[in-house]
């Protein structure tokens, strides 16, 4: 048997209905979507889940198990290209930032990823610093200290 010899098995490949055409087929003017209503028209129906206003499964079961988003360490993110902005030699604070606007809130620390490029020389004290934020920092001269 050869690739071009390959054929489907018999009624695997059937054609589309083709809805909406005559009276014969038995689905011509409503398409079988019935007469009027929300099903009937076109982009109608409810969403996924939706019971009829009646409050749904989803809602009305118990909530149970253990969920980590009130303990989960949520960082404010800063990349290295902002701190461009500081004079050459300056040492950078969570307040410092917060401050300049660079940071709306401290969250549970700061964050430095290492987006962009830094052309001074920088001490910056954050909580946490990627990989390649910290190279780029050092490469320069400058320092990354975690407090």
């Amino acid at each position: 048997m050869k690739l071009h010899e390959l054929k489907y098995n018999d009624g695997a490949i059937s054609e589309a209905k083709r809805k909406g055409r005559g009276t014969s087929s038995g689905n011509g003017k409503t398409s079988g979507k019935g007469q009027k209503g929300q099903n009937s028209r076109s982009g109608g129906g409810v969403r996924p889940g939706f019971e009829g206003g009646q409050n749904p499964l989803f809602r009305r079961v118990p909530k149970r198990g253990f969920n980590n988003y009130n303990f989960a360490v949520r960082y404010a993110v800063i990349n290295i290209s902002d701190l461009n902005k500081f004079e050459d030699g300056a040492e950078i604070t969570p307040e410092l930032l917060k401050e300049m606007g660079l940071v709306k809130k401290q969250l549970d620390g700061i964050k430095v990823l290492g987006n962009g490029n830094l052309e001074k020389k920088l001490t910056v004290k954050a909580s946490m610093f990627s990989k390649s934020a910290r190279e780029k920092i050092e490469k320069n001269g400058g320092k990354a200290e975690v407090i």
